[in-house]
């Protein structure tokens, strides 16, 4: 996914009127303010009520629900990739995304409206501090632990335990461009 993908998808989104935040790799290079390396997709929060709508802002793409209800990606022959996370949320702001495996993930209200910018666009995305906590799995790779450690650097934020030390390897859902 380049920038001009990227932004071309969240004007479709901004012109369905659909609320989302950006996430993942995208997430921070928004963060950063610059592309810091090549993307396989756009991860986007959205609302739970909306997922009918954002899958009608792309009639081209494809739907897969493999994951859901914690996640759907659509996609194209092309590479184009959506990576889709619903999110209920509630009273107070606060998103909750429904698990597979158990309890719901709770995305705290006060980290979902950060402001960055993907190709000289103004995007709203997570903050630095939810890219990290969401960023605590096994499976971590080499990737995304220089990410982690350039949203350490540029935003004085302490290096967690599990970002001490390189794990040393890519994680197989990583293109072969990425290799």
């Amino acid at each position: 996914m380049t920038a001009d993908d990227v932004v071309g998808a969240l004007d479709r989104l901004d012109a369905a009127g659909l609320w989302y935040c950006v996430e993942g790799g995208w997430g921070v290079d928004a963060l950063l303010g610059e592309q810091t390396r090549p993307h396989d997709d756009l991860d986007l929060a959205v609302r739970f009520e909306d997922v009918e709508a954002v899958s009608a802002a792309f009639p081209e793409l494809g739907r897969d629900d493999a994951e859901w209800p914690s996640s759907f990606v659509l996609s194209d022959e092309g590479g184009r990739k959506l990576d889709c996370h619903p999110l209920e949320l509630d009273a107070d702001g606060d998103g909750w995304q429904p698990s597979r495996h158990g309890d719901a993930y709770r995305w705290p209200a006060g980290h979902l409206d950060a402001r960055g910018s993907i190709g000289g666009r103004d995007v709203r995305c997570i903050d630095a501090e939810l890219q990290l906590r969401w960023h605590r799995y096994e499976g971590l790779d080499d990737v995304d632990w220089e990410d982690m450690r350039r949203l350490c650097d540029r935003f004085r934020l302490p290096v967690p335990p599990h970002l001490e030390r390189r794990p040393g390897f890519l994680a197989p859902k990583r293109s072969q461009r990425l290799r």
